[in-house]
């Protein structure tokens, strides 16, 4: 039966979506860093209080009641708000401060962090960035349960309860071995992709789903432009299998600065008007409070891409 002067603890909360969120006690218990019998007794309490069972427990499997489902939302939203009535707690009106988990896709990371992770520090000495660098479904999945507070990614993020903060456009280049016909042009059209074998890096990185989108607009088979067999799972790779000759490949501008000052390889462009680039931005939880630090976040990331566009 509901008590009605019942109020839930924070803790609470959390053990509830935690619990919903990884359907495994024992995973739940370990991410919350309190042993299983604790986490057992905090969700009875709060199935107790509220009057409904908000999670079914069977040897086997960890089961969300409908009831649970759609209070699952609600405690989340509440979470949320507690973060945030932190942060203006510390002084924080509309500033970054304490700690943020920031989810960033392999493609951006190494290019754009060294500038950004300074500028952090200038700007904003008391907040506490903490780097998650994976690729995009994984982000996305850490955003929804709450493990990271933002993702910075290629847009759309199509991410059901998130928004997304558009920050920039980023143009791709064209990286060819020495010697390749198309070295060093800057008149590139969307056919030139037809005299390349494309190397690509592992399929779960949005670079190879937006290079395969760039061969679909020219018209090309992707499996035709696309040598389908060599794959790798870095930019870095990928440029050394392009030194050596085994094919070309796109980059993101922001990486060339990085990754093509090897020798062996020479940098191509678009000419303009060609419509081959990506959008980046900022994803976070529709649920979140914090729109107006995560846009003043956003500005230090796009310093930061200007920046990785400079020579060094």
């Amino acid at each position: 039966m509901n008590n009605k002067e019942y109020r839930p603890t924070l803790s609470q909360l959390r053990t509830f979506v935690t619990i919903a969120e990884n359907k495994h006690f024992g995973t739940a218990a370990a991410k919350l860093s309190i042993s299983q019998p604790s986490l057992s007794q905090a969700l009875v309490a709060l199935e107790h209080g509220l009057g409904i069972q908000l999670i079914e427990r069977s040897t086997r499997r960890v089961i969300v009641t409908p009831a649970g489902e759609e209070l699952l939302p609600y405690a989340k939203a509440t979470l949320d708000a507690a973060e945030a009535f932190l942060a203006q707690s510390r002084g924080a009106h509309g500033t970054l401060i304490g700690p943020l988990t920031i989810g960033i896709i392999p493609t951006i990371a190494p290019y754009i962090l060294p500038a950004l992770l300074t500028a952090v520090g200038e700007n904003y000495p008391e907040l506490e960035p903490r780097i998650v660098e994976d690729q995009t479904h994984h982000l996305v999945q850490m955003l929804r349960d709450g493990q990271i507070d933002l993702a910075i990614m290629a847009l759309p993020s199509e991410t059901t309860g998130a928004t997304d903060l558009l920050l920039y456009e980023e143009d791709f280049a064209v990286v060819v071995p020495v010697g390749h016909p198309l070295a060093g042009r800057t008149d590139l059209g969307l056919s030139d992709l037809d005299a390349l074998d494309l190397l690509l890096l592992d399929d779960g990185h949005c670079l190879h789903d937006q290079i395969i989108d760039l061969c679909r607009k020219a018209d090309l088979n992707p499996t035709e432009a696309t040598n389908s067999v060599t794959r790798a799972s870095s930019l870095t790779t990928i440029m050394q299998l392009v030194a050596a000759g085994l094919g070309a490949t796109l980059v993101p501008v922001s990486a060339v600065t990085t990754e093509c000052h090897r020798p062996g390889l020479a940098v191509s462009t678009f000419r303009e008007g060609v419509s081959a680039s990506r959008e980046i931005g900022l994803v976070f939880r529709n649920s979140s409070s914090r729109m107006e630090e995560f846009s003043a976040f956003g500005a230090l990331v796009q310093e930061a891409f200007r920046a990785s566009l400079q020579p060094r």
